[in-house]
């Protein structure tokens, strides 16, 4: 009982700025805007504070439960959203885009991260925030490599930044490209990141292309669910490797095994056999993006903005380059079959 009443003071201060993050959110949406969503304010709500105000042994327990304990919890809810038949609403041509695009991010990617220098974990997530989509690829795939907070808080900021750019640069590309409504929508759903920017991009050229758009945006999503199991393929081998090299015994899977993820497929397995009713689904989404913004509260909370600049710009310029290079390659791809101009 005492341990559930430790994580009480920095659960509640974490869900504070996660309803302040949605009440920014919706003073953004009601002004016309949809640059920013509530996750990345909420990380950098957590960041001020953490400037001015470092969290001590009363929040530290309850700020620590949100970005491990509820992150995972809010993963799974997310499978609820995830319906695989989606995939075939949008087409061979979207899905033939986005293998281009996903394979950009997370081949080049890659490379490009080690060149530079940076962590596996940072780059990865890096990879998935500008290949899938934004904060929820980032949210779901941390916990899974098991990522520090300030690899999350690269992630995020490299993220964001460049979908600032996108919002804004995108329309008039589009239309001095002369671009149809669905070579843009299909273009913005697959090279914007996060799902808020999309939507802001897409209905700023037109609302064909917004609504074709959104929807290739969900289809892209739901390469949520081979990278987590690819990435923690990928953890498991590094950490057997790891665990065999020091003690020279190899590590079992069942104690480093990610178990949330199988709730996870669970909840997407269920959505797409329509097992789920459509209210209890979207109840389900509503909780795990609230707790997803809540959790990205407790690591900005917990993240330094010195250290975050002082190691800060390999981060950011490899964002920079992959979210170029998914630009490029989505709409070279677009023209090489034919859905652009």
């Amino acid at each position: 009982m005492r341990k559930i009443l430790s994580l009480i003071p920095g659960t509640l201060l974490a869900l504070a700025i996660a309803f302040a993050a949605k009440w920014l959110e919706g003073l953004e949406k009601a002004a016309g805007l949809h640059i920013i969503g509530a996750s990345v304010i909420a990380l950098f709500i957590g960041m001020a504070v953490n400037a001015v105000w470092k969290p001590n042994s009363t929040t530290a327990p309850g700020i620590k439960f949100t970005s491990k304990k509820l992150l995972k919890f809010a993963i799974i809810l997310l499978g609820a959203s995830l319906n695989i038949r989606t995939v075939l609403t949008v087409g061979k041509f979207s899905l033939t885009v986005m293998v281009f695009t996903l394979a950009t991010c997370f081949g080049l990617g890659a490379l490009i991260g080690k060149a530079l220098g940076l962590s596996w974990k940072t780059s990865s997530l890096i990879n998935a925030g500008t290949g899938i989509c934004g904060g929820s690829a980032i949210a779901a795939i941390a916990p899974v490599i098991e990522a520090d907070d300030m690899d999350i808080a690269y992630g995020m900021s490299a993220t964001f930044l460049f979908d600032t750019v996108m919002v804004v640069v995108f329309p008039l590309l589009g239309r001095w490209m002369g671009l149809s409504d669905a070579a843009f929508g299909l273009w913005a759903g697959t090279a914007v990141n996060d799902t808020s920017s999309v939507v802001a991009t897409g209905y700023a050229f037109s609302e064909a292309a917004g609504d074709f758009a959104t929807m290739v945006k969900l289809t892209r999503t739901l390469s949520i669910i081979p990278a987590v199991l690819v990435f923690a393929a990928v953890n498991l081998r590094i950490k057997r490797k790891e665990n065999a090299n020091a003690n020279g015994v190899p590590v079992r899977i069942s104690a480093i095994f990610p178990w949330f993820i199988l709730g996870f497929l669970a909840m997407s397995a269920l959505a797409s056999l329509n097992l789920l009713p459509a209210e209890v689904a979207s109840v389900m989404k509503t909780v795990s993006k609230f707790l997803m913004v809540a959790a990205l509260a407790a690591i900005g909370l917990n993240t330094n903005f010195k250290s975050l600049c002082h190691s800060g710009a390999k981060p950011m310029l490899h964002g920079f380059i992959v979210s170029l290079l998914v630009v490029l390659v989505a709409i070279g791809v677009e023209f090489a079959i034919g859905i652009a101009p």
